[in-house]
């Protein structure tokens, strides 16, 4: 059984944050001043995927070898938050408070917290097990939109069928797409017109326009992301984690470290980190701190325009 952990009682270990290698971030207009420390919290963690900010001004996120989500203090202090997670990735919290999961131990879309309301939302499209989910955005009417890459395949065998998928809050689950490469990071624009998926097998972040019953519309290629290789069976960009800022701005999880791109999907700059980076999230004191983890790593960025106010994330 999954129990959110009493910080107090967790035995906390505290990361001095040092500055990560004496790396700074470049200037970015209205995004970070040039010079600003890029915080190193720790290295070693047993995965690093879908930090969500929480009320008290902290980050959580999931470490998946250890089926357990960790919590990261506004003063670099760590502690489990929740353990027996079912192998959660991607993390998000409904307008009751509720914490969803995307679980991958039994691929699905749970609720995890509080325990008494503990419970599936969905595993399964049209009677056939969901692949593998990934990532997750609640929108404000309760309703999930989540990516299904499906698991990476062995050599040798077929590629799983990819998805996009809309869980309405009172209704059967909507397949939006099927023709992403390998869909990822998922975020919706402030103001919920328009959803944003990161293929990493592709060299754009792509948009769809919202329909008023949440599904998707129009797709389009909304911005050209660098850091893109060639490989044997394609291009890959490792577009990973999506957040949105105060101003629209989104935020890119990428190879070439976090991309910055406003709202018409024009590019920004980009701040390059020792490790490429996989999912971020504003958090802290007026969401005015940004938190990237990735490759066991976790960092932290002090920014001049706060992360957007109606979502975790």
């Amino acid at each position: 059984m999954n129990k959110i952990r009493s910080w107090p009682l967790a035995g906390l270990l505290i990361a001095l944050g040092a500055q990560a290698d004496g790396l700074v971030t470049p200037a970015i207009e209205g995004v970070v001043a040039g010079g600003t420390p890029i915080v190193l919290i720790k290295e070693g963690f047993k995965g690093t995927e879908g930090p969500i900010a929480l009320p008290d001004g902290s980050v959580a996120f999931t470490e998946g070898q250890i089926n357990q989500i960790t919590r990261i203090a506004p003063d670099n202090s760590i502690s489990p938050y929740l353990e027996n997670s079912g192998g959660a990735n991607g993390l998000a919290f409904n307008a009751a408070g509720e914490l969803i999961a995307v679980q991958t131990t039994k691929p699905g879309i749970a609720v995890l917290a509080p325990a008494a309301k503990q419970r599936v939302l969905v595993d399964q499209y049209e009677g056939k097990p969901l692949n593998r989910p990934n990532d997750l955005v609640v929108d404000q009417r309760g309703g999930v939109y989540f990516t299904d890459p499906g698991a990476r395949p062995e050599p040798g065998q077929p590629a799983p069928q990819t998805a996009v998928y809309y869980l309405p809050p009172d209704g059967a689950l909507k397949r939006l797409a099927t023709d992403v490469g390998r869909p990822n990071g998922i975020q919706l624009s402030p103001d919920e017109k328009t959803l944003y998926v990161a293929n990493t097998f592709g060299d754009h972040i792509l948009a769809y326009d919202i329909q008023n019953d949440g599904s998707a519309g129009r797709r389009r290629n909304f911005a050209k992301l660098d850091g893109v290789t060639q490989t044997e069976t394609g291009v890959t960009s490792g577009a990973d984690g999506l957040a949105v800022d105060a101003k629209g701005r989104l935020y890119v999880a990428s190879a070439a470290g976090v991309q910055v791109f406003d709202s018409k999907g024009a590019a920004l700059g980009t701040i390059p980190l020792p490790k490429a980076p996989q999912n971020l999230a504003f958090a802290g004191e007026g969401k005015k701190t940004l938190y990237i983890v990735g490759r066991g790593a976790a960092y932290k960025i002090a920014v001049l325009t706060p992360g957007f106010a109606g979502r975790v994330k």
